[in-house]
């Protein structure tokens, strides 16, 4: 499986660093500097290319890799708000697009975990809910993708009383996300806490191989099957 990869911060960094033990090879890599012009360079033969650049980067590196036929995993955050353009610019090329805010698997069994836990308080009544999350001092969103789409997934299962979202921004934390729901006489609480952000890219890369060969837009949960969590 060859490679493009764009972006190369952290994230970056880590998925060149474990594509070969993967079973890939990196073809070519676009960099901040040299900007979205530069994936129309000449990598030879691409099978996907992996964006972890910027948020406000991804409309202009999805037009250049749907010019280019080519499917893409966005693993960066701040663009959703024009997520209904880019799917729309996805389908007219006939691309395949896999976009997710957290590609730890671990994380997804998660959001199951709290979308159940959300339908279950929803049914009780004076109970109210938050989530948390924490991140280190250089991310840049907050609240994180993350926090949002357990938001999304907890208001999806039926909770749709207020849920409190706060972030923390602090150090080198890899990423920590905590939910929970408070009543009048006991609190339940639920967290996923991230050691080691390599999980993060080797997510990215098992979901660029599954990506290979088909069109649309998906999700990590339809890579695992909605709902079968793979390891």
């Amino acid at each position: 499986m060859r490679i493009l990869l764009i972006g190369h911060g952290r994230m970056g960094r880590l998925v060149e660093s474990l594509a070969a033990s993967q079973g890939a090879e990196i073809a070519g890599i676009v960099t901040g500097r040299s900007g979205p012009e530069s994936i129309e360079g000449d990598f030879g033969p691409i099978d996907v290319a992996i964006d972890f650049s910027l948020g406000e980067a991804v409309p202009a590196n999805l037009a250049r890799l749907a010019a280019r036929h080519t499917n893409v995993v966005i693993g960066t955050t701040g663009w959703q708000g024009q997520e209904a353009g880019l799917r729309a610019v996805a389908a007219a090329s006939g691309i395949g697009v896999l976009a997710s805010a957290n590609f730890a698997l671990g994380m997804q069994a998660f959001r199951m975990v709290a979308e159940e836990a959300a339908r279950r308080f929803a049914a009780i009544g004076d109970v109210g809910a938050w989530i948390h999350e924490a991140h280190h001092a250089a991310k840049k969103d907050a609240p994180s993708g993350t926090a949002l789409m357990l938001r999304d997934a907890m208001i999806g299962a039926g909770y749709h009383r207020t849920i409190d979202v706060s972030s923390t921004r602090a150090g080198s934390i890899p990423g920590t996300h905590t939910i929970g729901f408070d009543g009048p006489s006991d609190t339940v609480t639920l967290t996923h806490t991230v050691r080691d952000r390599a999980v993060f890219a080797r997510g990215a890369i098992a979901a660029a191989r599954w990506l290979i060969g088909r069109q649309g837009w998906f999700t990590l949960e339809d890579m695992l099957g909605g709902g079968q969590i793979l390891r």
